[in-house]
């Protein structure tokens, strides 16, 4: 699979897929306007670990349900993502086995070099 979820009213996540020039197989899923399914997400942990890590801690939805302060079991991360598209960090790009999850510098140059080697 070769796949993007983003959101396209993001600034960053615009911006990354400019600078990434991704082949034309690539699929991008505009998590806005389709919502990421259980079935992807569970793709996604099984890849990654755990549901936390596609968690986006730092959105507004986060912040103001004071969620940090919680300790948030992997079923209720899975279920906040579920529940609004601002939950999943982004953009998480599948290549194949590989998923990369977030807009960290490094993550987008793991991407590159990944790609690069494919």
């Amino acid at each position: 699979m070769r796949k993007v979820y983003y959101l396209s009213s993001c600034d960053t996540c615009k911006r990354i897929l400019n600078d990434l020039q991704l082949p034309t197989d690539f699929e991008l899923q505009d998590i806005k306007k389709i919502p990421i399914s259980e079935t992807d997400l569970d793709f996604l942990k099984s890849k990654v670990g755990n549901y936390e890590v596609l968690c986006n801690k730092r959105s507004q939805l986060y912040k103001s349900r004071n969620l940090k302060a919680q300790n948030l079991t992997e079923n209720e991360y899975k279920q906040l993502i579920l529940e609004h598209y601002t939950f999943l960090a982004r953009p998480v790009i599948v290549v194949d086995e590989q998923v990369f999850v977030g807009n960290a510098t490094k993550t987008i140059q793991a991407v590159k070099q990944y790609l690069g080697n494919v």
